[in-house]
Order: structure tokens, then C-alpha cells, then sequence
């Protein structure tokens, strides 16, 4: 079991100093990731289904993790998710590879499709379609990425005749996830993705989400064992309640630190070190 931090560009992290000093006491202590969480905008007032309020700082994925990436050597580097449908996959494909190149090989693509309209208006991305063009968006990424003269004609993306320098240190490409709790987020995951990752989870909800994935796996003749299944379990965490979720298949646990400020995040590595790390 892969024991994980959610939440190194905001909150209390979203300080530079702050991200800093939790990412070197992570790694130091053995997590194996950091993650992020995004959201351009957020409404204001905050109104179901946002999921926090407008004034929560959310630090950029992608100048996040290379900023976190200077100050660790090892840990690896996880967005949780990028909402791909809102971003232009050129322009992504440049950051992430960037990304990638700068913590020399440390970067997990972890997608999603997105769900506040607000969001996509502020940003002039259309809400509907978000599931296709996540896919194609992805596709001209891996392009970009693997393709000794990029090239894509797609309905939502083409483009021919160039290149983009550097390349990913990880080849063919980054580690690729897809999150989301729908029939489709499952088969996305199955068809297109390294791993699949759901947030906020009991075990009960876990064990739904992985028999729907067996049976996405199954449906596209793929084994489930090959999935790398990932969880921010909903709550606090113990040692016998993390190996409930390890029987049900779950590899790697992303744990949202509750941490108002720099001593409560540090208490939280430290204390998830001495209960969790090494005894799974």
C-alpha cells in the first residue's frame, strides 16, 4: 500500500513556505506522493455542488508540483485532478512535460472531467461534450508527448506541422489517471489510464467503485490487477481500516490532511508516519 498527501497547493499549503517545508517532512517521512486539488474559480457565494468556498486558495497544479519538485528529490507528483476539459491541450501538454522534466521523471497525470458550470463559463470552456473531449484532449497530449513529429486531427483539436520541446523524462509519457465515481469515469479509466482515483471514500463506497471498475476492465478485456486503484478515504484513517481498503483492491491511499496551518500539516505527516507508513 502506497501511502499518499492530498492537498500540497492548497489550504495551509498554498503558503510557498509552507508546501515546502510539508513536502521535504512527506518525503522524509516515506510518503510516496503529493497530490493537488483544482479549481480555477469557485462560485461566489458558494452554492451546492462547489465544493468549498470562493476564498479557498488553490495554487496551479502544474507551478505547484515544480515548485514542490525543488524541494524534494523522490517523492512523487500527482494532480488530483486537472480538470482537462477546461484547459488547451497544447498549452497543458507544454506545463506537464515541464513538469515532468523538472522533478526528472516525478510527475502522475491525474484527470477529470469537471461538474461546476460556473467554472466552465468563467472560463469560456463549453460544458457539454466534456467526456469526449477529455478523451481527445488526451490523445493530442500523448501526441505531443511520444510522437517524433506530433500530429492529430481530431473534432475538438487538430494540429500538424509542429513540435513542442522537452519531452517528458518518462516515456512514453507520464503515469496517466483518470478520477470521477460514473460509469464512464470507470471505463475511461479502463481503456485509457495507468490508475483510477476516488475521493472521499468509506469502504463501502470503495468497494462499489471497484466492482464497477472490474467491470469496466472486463468489458475492454483488460485485467483488473492492471489497474492501480487509488482512494482519499472519507474521515480520519487507522491501520486496521486502511487494510480493509488494501483487501478491496486499493493500492495507493491519498490522505486529505485536516491541518489548519503549518504545525497541524507537519503533525499530520508525522503522526500518519508513526501509524501507517511501513506497517501495510
Amino acid at each position: 500500500m502506497k501511502i499518499a498527501l492530498f492537498g500540497i497547493n492548497t489550504g495551509p499549503c498554498a503558503n510557498p513556505s509552507v508546501a515546502a517545508s510539508v513536502a521535504r517532512a512527506a518525503e522524509t517521512a516515506g510518503f510516496e506522493s503529493l497530490w493537488t486539488g483544482e479549481h480555477i474559480v469557485l462560485p461566489e457565494p458558494q452554492v451546492p455542488p462547489s465544493p468549498v468556498p470562493a476564498d479557498t486558495p488553490f495554487i496551479d497544479s502544474a507551478v505547484a508540483l515544480a515548485f514542490v519538485a525543488a524541494h524534494t528529490s523522490k517523492v512523487r507528483l500527482g494532480t488530483g485532478i486537472i480538470i482537462l476539459p477546461q484547459r488547451n491541450p497544447v498549452v497543458l501538454a507544454k506545463e506537464l512535460a515541464s513538469v515532468d522534466v523538472l522533478s526528472n521523471g516525478r510527475l502522475i497525470f491525474g484527470i477529470g472531467i469537471g461538474y461546476l458550470r460556473p467554472e466552465f463559463a468563467a472560463i469560456g470552456a463549453p460544458f457539454d461534450h466534456k467526456g469526449p473531449r477529455s478523451e481527445e484532449f488526451l490523445a493530442a497530449m500523448i501526441a505531443l508527448w511520444s510522437m517524433e513529429k506530433p500530429h492529430y486531427d481530431g473534432r475538438f483539436v487538430s494540429f500538424k506541422g509542429v513540435n513542442a520541446m522537452p519531452r517528458p523524462v518518462q516515456k512514453p509519457h507520464p503515469e496517466i489517471v483518470f478520477g470521477g465515481h460514473t460509469k464512464e469515469a470507470y471505463s475511461r479509466a479502463a481503456r485509457l489510464a495507468k490508475g483510477w482515483f476516488g475521493f472521499a471514500l468509506d469502504p463501502d463506497g470503495t468497494a462499489k467503485c471497484v466492482a464497477d471498475l472490474k467491470s469496466a476492465c472486463a468489458a475492454v478485456g483488460r485485467e483488473f490487477d492492471d489497474l492501480e486503484v487509488s482512494v482519499t478515504p472519507r474521515g480520519r484513517i487507522d491501520l486496521e481500516t486502511a487494510r480493509r481498503y488494501a483487501d478491496l483492491g486499493v493500492s495507493r491511499l491519498i490522505l486529505l490532511h485536516r491541518g489548519r496551518d503549518e504545525k497541524g500539516v507537519l503533525d499530520f505527516v508525522r503522526q500518519t508516519e508513526q501509524d501507517l507508513i511501513g506497517k501495510l
